[in-house]
Order: structure tokens, then C-alpha cells, then sequence
């Protein structure tokens, strides 16, 4: 495979806009999503097969379109339930006679079809939404442009521990459709997306938290972050008095929309000297042991801490919630040593945000991944760490003009690739005992990779295949001895 060097020395995919929606998304009540029976769901993911599962149970005609390919397990779960469908394209004929529409958060509203079932007079609403009007329990929803996945695992975590009846879903990897499907639980933690925000109408959560807003997905938003916060401060505009809104104190974006916006749910402010130091139970003023590490995860254990106080979580609880939790995979992962290096999947670092948490949170020379398809990135607040922690950057993508331009000022090497193995193999040669290889990657998967799973997981496999290769020529030298 060949690799460019430079030295320091010489699915559809689209804007998706919260202020200028193609899509009437208007309200439809519960009453009138009752009368409606036919529904049409736009979208053959998680979401809008979670969606087209609901309706069915709840009696609903339903037909699922998609415009690409249908992954054949949701192709498959669709002929188990009796449910028609159709991919490669919209036939619109098909579905102008729906009651409404649902529409998976990835579908843009920008969409062609939107537009033409639009001007036919249907309204829509999205899967959050849906699922909102056959919840009867309580909702904690969690966004932000970093760590939502992590504090909402932490904070399921640890209201499982209390034996709280809890689910968790949205954005987490299980739809809140598919959730209700099956379940009506006590309490339900979704993560959500600002795409998932976007479609929101009626949606209301009893906590809210709202961790922080950095540039992401720029590129659907206009390229304005303005837009972009606005989305997630949309997570608290249907509380009233009786909720509560978690927030980052030290988040100047979320300051400034704070401060302009009627919030009614009773506010809760999370800042640095909260955490810094580690956080105190209020039981016996010991710090909580945390079993995920580095600054960043402080302050989303932090934010956890409150939920469960607000829920009037025991600080036993608390405290094996925060010792026991394991995070999910692609964030901070430690995957193998090779020769003294540490490998770590960070591949759910999307963004330069989770990119700066990482690269600070390592210890010694770094060898950094990084590369896919850039979101209207600023790298600029990355420059210091790469002046001062990484030894090379190894670009994984497509196209890497900006990343080299970028960096090739402050990092001495730059490798550019398309093929993981050799980002491997490269990063094995240039490492010595002592570095850390980390893939974060501060952009989109898009361009190699089906998802960012699909990129840790790759980068893991090479990784785990290299390090067998080093134990068998070792088992090799061991026989000849």
C-alpha cells in the first residue's frame, strides 16, 4: 500500500438545519396521530425500524421507505413482522395516503421526499417524538457535543445499581421505539443527538443535561455554530418548574443561551471547582472512587452524581455506581501492548473537542491517528498538544490536505494512508516503549468506514493481529532455542 510522508521540515448526507426546515414538521397531538392509522417512516436504520416496530404493535398500517440499501438484519425484521418496505428510492404514490410521517433523525430535512410529501399536506414527527406519546415514565436525556455517551451510560449505571427499573436508548445504540416496544419502564436515560433535537415538538424530559457545546457537524448546520447550540438547547424548552436542567457553568455557549432563553425547569450549574479535586460523597466527605479516567470524565461523573442526587440516589449506590462502571467501546480504549506501546481505540472522537480530552489525558510521546471526513473542523485549539505530546501524526482518510496543512507546522512527521493495517504496522515502527498509538480521529468515518464503530474495530483487529504475529515469532525463537 503506498503511504505519502511529509516532514515538518521542508448515507444521504446533508445540511440539516433546526431555523430552515423544507419539512413541516408541525405538532400533531396525540389524538390525531390516533385517528391517523396509516403511517409512512422515512428512514430503515435503528430509528425507523425501532419506529415501524411501535406502530405495528399499536396497530398502525405501516410502510418503511428508504433511499439507499437496507442492512438485511432490519430487512429481516421487517419481513418477521409483517411490515412492507421498500429501498433504493421513494415511490411517492406509495406514500401519500399516510395518516403522517416519521422520519429517522439521519434523514435530512432537505430530503427530495420530504419535500414532496410536504407539498401533498403531510405533517411528520420524528422517532424521539413518536416514542414520547407511549412513555408513561420518567425521561433523563443527555446531549452535548462530548461525553454524552459516557455520562449516559454512567448515569443508566448507576440508577441500575440503586435497582431503579431503568432503560437506556436514543442515540445509545437502542432507539427509544424499540425500547417501548417491548417495555414501559419506571425511568428511561436517552442520549440525544442534536439531529434528534431538531425534531422534538412535544418531547419533555424531567432532567435534562447539557454537557457542552463545541464545533461538530458544522457542515450540517451552515457551517454556524449558532445553529448548531440551538439545537441543543432544545432539549430544555418544553420543561416547566417542576424539572431540572443540568448544565456546564463553564461553557460560555451555554452561558449565552442560558441567559437569553425562558428556561422554567429548575437549574442546576456544574463548574470546574465541583470536580477538579475528585467529588465528595456527602455522606462521609471521602471522594468516590471513579473507575474511567482523565479530566473530562471527572466532569461527566460529576453531572452523573447530580441526576442520582435529584433522584435521591443513595451516596452508597452512588459510590459503586462510579467504581463499577465500564464504558462502552471506541472511547479511550485500551486495546493491547506491543513492545512496551500502549494501542488505544478513541475512534468515537469525532470531533477536536474529545480529541484535545485524549491526547491530554496520555502520558508520554504519542503517536496519533487521525483523518476521515472533516466536519468544518478548527484545529487551531489542538496545536499546543501536538507541539508539545506528539512525535507523529498518521492520517487515515481519503483526503488529508487539511490535517497536513493543519499540522505540519507542530508535528514533526506526517504519514498519510487509506488502509488500517499499515497505519498499524507504520505506527509498530516509528513507536518505542513508552509511546501511545491512539486512533482519534477528530472527524467522520464516512469516506473508509461504515461508522465509527466500524473504524475501532478494524483498528483494533490490526492491532490484536500484530500483536499475535509478535507472540508467534516469539513462540518460533523460543523452539529453535
Amino acid at each position: 500500500m503506498e503511504m505519502n510522508v511529509h516532514s515538518a521540515e521542508h448515507n444521504e448526507s446533508n445540511k440539516d438545519y433546526s431555523n430552515s426546515m423544507n419539512f413541516d414538521s408541525q405538532e400533531l397531538d396525540g389524538d390525531e396521530i390516533d385517528r391517523n392509522n396509516k403511517v409512512v417512516i422515512i428512514g430503515a436504520a435503528e430509528s425507523g425500524v425501532g419506529a415501524a416496530l411501535l406502530a405495528k404493535k399499536n396497530k398502525y398500517e405501516v410502510f418503511v421507505s428508504d433511499y439507499g440499501t437496507i442492512a438485511d438484519k432490519y430487512k429481516d425484521e421487517l419481513k418477521e413482522n409483517n411490515i412492507p418496505f421498500e429501498e433504493k428510492g421513494h415511490t411517492i404514490e406509495k406514500l401519500i395516503d399516510a395518516g403522517f410521517v416519521i422520519k429517522s433523525p439521519g434523514v435530512p430535512d432537505t430530503a427530495a421526499v420530504l419535500s414532496s410529501l410536504n407539498k401533498k399536506g403531510l405533517r411528520g414527527v420524528s422517532e424521539i417524538e413518536f416514542g414520547y406519546s407511549f412513555y408513561s415514565g420518567k425521561l433523563i436525556a443527555i446531549t452535548g457535543s462530548n461525553g454524552k455517551t459516557t455520562t449516559s451510560g454512567l448515569i443508566y449505571h448507576i440508577m441500575k445499581t440503586a435497582g431503579l427499573d431503568v432503560e437506556i436508548g436514543g442515540n445509545y445504540g437502542i432507539s427509544f421505539a424499540r425500547i417501548l416496544t417491548d417495555k414501559n419502564p419506571d425511568y428511561m436515560v436517552l442520549e440525544l443527538s442534536s439531529f434528534q433535537l431538531d425534531g422534538i415538538q412535544k418531547f419533555r424530559s424531567d432532567i435534562a443535561v447539557l454537557l457542552n457545546i463545541t464545533a461538530d457537524h458544522l457542515d450540517r448546520y451552515d457551517y454556524d455554530i449558532m445553529n448548531y447550540a440551538a439545537s441543543k438547547l432544545r432539549i430544555t424548552e418544553n420543561q416547566t418548574k417542576e424539572d431540572h436542567y443540568i448544565f456546564n457553568v463553564n461553557d460560555d455557549l451555554i452561558s449565552e443561551f442560558n441567559s437569553q432563553l425562558p428556561i422554567r425547569a429548575q437549574k442546576h450549574g456544574v463548574e470546574t471547582q465541583d470536580y477538579q479535586n475528585g467529588i465528595t460523597s456527602k455522606e462521609d466527605a471521602k471522594q468516590f472512587e471513579i473507575s474511567i479516567k482523565g479530566k473530562h470524565n471527572l466532569f461527566n461523573a460529576r453531572c452523573a452524581v447530580e441526576v442520582a442526587r435529584i433522584l435521591e440516589i443513595s451516596e452508597s449506590d452512588i459510590a459503586k455506581g462510579l467504581a463499577t462502571f465500564v464504558n462502552e467501546p471506541h472511547r479511550l480504549e485500551v486495546v493491547a501492548t506491543i513492545n512496551g506501546v500502549t494501542f488505544i481505540n478513541d475512534s468515537k472522537a469525532t470531533n477536536v473537542d474529545a480529541v484535545a480530552y485524549a491526547l491530554d489525558a496520555i502520558e508520554g510521546d504519542i503517536i496519533w491517528v487521525a483523518g476521515g471526513t472533516d466536519k468544518g473542523n478548527d484545529y487551531s485549539p489542538l496545536y499546543d498538544l501536538a507541539k508539545e505530546r506528539v512525535k507523529a501524526l498518521i492520517c487515515l482518510g481519503v483526503d488529508n490536505k487539511k490535517l497536513v496543512h493543519s499540522f505540519e507546522r507542530y508535528i514533526p512527521l506526517i504519514i498519510e494512508s487509506t488502509k488500517v493495517s499499515s497505519v498499524v504496522d507504520t505506527a509498530i515502527d516509528l513507536a518505542k516503549a513508552g509511546d501511545t498509538v491512539i486512533l482519534s480521529p477528530a472527524c467522520a468515518s464516512f469516506d473508509l468506514f461504515d461508522n465509527y464503530v466500524d473504524r475501532g474495530d478494524q483498528f483494533k483487529e490490526a492491532v490484536m493481529k500484530s500483536k499475535l504475529a509478535k507472540l508467534s515469532r516469539r513462540g518460533a525463537e523460543d523452539a529453535e532455542c
